[in-house]
């Protein structure tokens, strides 16, 4: 099972951030550093997310209806229906953590990996993530203005205007420019990469140093920390059930049901990271402790689903046949040979 290398970097950062937590002129400076790299962030979200692809492949529009569904009001149920562990299990800070991931929007790369080690349908895969992300832009504020309120570091006009500004704004102006500096990003795809993940680096130090000083870890002990993961554990189980026989139920065809199950049980990392922090303010360290420990978990359990399902592939060939004209609906509109 797979552990992410940049899972270890995360921790790496925390890590110094809690011996070396950054106070005074240096906070104010990571501070401003970390709303130039969120904006940054969702700059090249914008300029590298195919709009076209992802609303043409409404043409698949059952699927990624149901991926939404998924993503958007099965996940958030489940994490108001895990406000009843509060206090026994989790404290209070955690589980507004972890509701807040199950607002967050789907991934793209790993869905599209696993979707295709699976031997699913990854035309559709790609479409699912790219329009989850769209929504997400929009919706993971909205839901969380809706469902966690006052908490944290509060919601309010400032920080619908905040939200606007640091989220929407550069993330539009990437859309806006993206006829002009799309080949560019394509092309420096590593080292934009790279910024990327530094990015994301900074946000973390900010967000824990802040957390750090304002003694906020205190809350966190490790039986609280024992129970989060076996909540997310559970969590995570339901919902690679309810995509898998969900899908069924609704007569997808087993290709397309590979990638709902990958698009609709997964959350972004890189997106609810830096979303967190504006969102959250000083209590951003605590909000994103279960995303982060729900990333690493996705990746290894859905990592082991993906080469079960491609062995079943290779074992019985022929579950993966379909109707020509079913197969030519899974194409989703990209010009793909059916399988």
């Amino acid at each position: 099972m797979p552990i992410d290398p940049y899972i270890l970097l995360l921790l790496g950062t925390v890590g110094i951030a809690a011996l070396l937590p950054a106070r005074g002129t240096a906070a104010h400076v990571a501070s401003g550093a970390s709303t130039a790299a969120i904006a940054f962030l969702f700059f090249l979200y914008g300029a590298r997310l195919s709009t076209r692809e992802a609303l043409d492949g409404l043409r698949h529009w059952r699927l990624h209806v149901t991926v939404i569904a998924c993503t958007f009001v099965i996940f958030p149920l489940l994490g108001l229906a895990a406000r009843g562990l509060v206090p026994l299990l989790l404290t209070r800070p955690l589980y507004q953590g972890l509701l807040f991931l199950t607002l967050v929007p789907s991934t793209i790369q790993s869905s599209i990996a696993f979707t295709s080690i699976a031997r699913g349908n990854v035309p559709a895969a790609i479409c699912a993530g790219s329009f989850s992300s769209l929504v997400g832009i929009v919706l993971t504020p909205l839901l969380a203005a809706v469902l966690l309120g006052g908490s944290g570091g509060g919601f309010s006009a400032h920080s619908l205007v905040t939200i606007v500004l640091q989220l929407l704004v550069p993330f539009l102006a990437g859309q806006l420019l993206r006829p002009w500096i799309g080949g560019f990003v394509a092309r420096h795809k590593k080292v934009l990469g790279l910024v990327d993940r530094g990015s994301i680096l900074l946000v973390v130090y900010a967000a824990f140093s802040e957390g750090m000083v304002r003694g906020i870890w205190h809350q966190v002990s490790p039986a609280r920390l024992g129970a989060l993961l076996a909540v997310q554990a559970v969590l995570l189980g339901v919902m690679l059930v309810v995509t898998w026989y969900g899908a069924k139920a609704l007569r997808f065809g087993r290709e397309d049901r590979i990638a709902i199950q990958f698009a609709g049980s997964k959350k972004s990392l890189a997106s609810g990271l830096p979303m967190a922090s504006v969102l959250f303010g000083a209590h951003a360290s605590l909000a994103v402790l279960p995303l982060m420990l729900f990333h690493q978990m996705q990746l290894m359990v859905c990592a082991v689903i993906a080469k079960r399902r491609a062995h079943d592939a290779e074992a019985r060939p022929e579950i993966t046949g379909q109707a020509p004209d079913a197969a030519s609906r899974t194409a989703v509109g990209t010009g793909t040979r059916p399988r």
